[in-house]
């Protein structure tokens, strides 16, 4: 066996060890669906529109949500608060009346 052998491999591990891995940074995006929080802000432009499953899954992709609630006409809900939930709210024409989180 060769002599050098040994020291090649312990410097090369040596070496390995000494360097430094930074992985990428994540974009709003990838924070924002890595953790769930709900965004409704942009989703306002839904109000007056048809409640579909169309719709909702448009709303919860765009809201980083990873539940959504819907709200039919003249029902209770709990008052709990959830970050990663979408809640959207309509009328007995099944026209959107309201879109938040929580």
């Amino acid at each position: 066996m060769n002599a050098k052998l040994p020291t090649i491999i312990i410097t090369a591990i040596a070496i390995s060890g000494c360097s430094t891995f930074k992985p990428a940074a994540k974009t709003p995006e990838q924070i924002a669906k890595a953790d769930y929080v709900c965004d409704a802000k942009e989703l306002q432009v839904l109000i007056g529109e048809q409640a579909n499953d169309n719709t909702g899954k448009l709303a919860l992709k765009k809201s980083y949500a990873k539940t959504l609630r819907w709200i039919p006409p003249n029902s209770a809900v709990t008052m709990d608060f959830r970050q990663d939930r979408l809640n959207i709210s309509y009328d007995e024409e099944m026209q959107i009346q309201r879109v938040s989180c929580g």
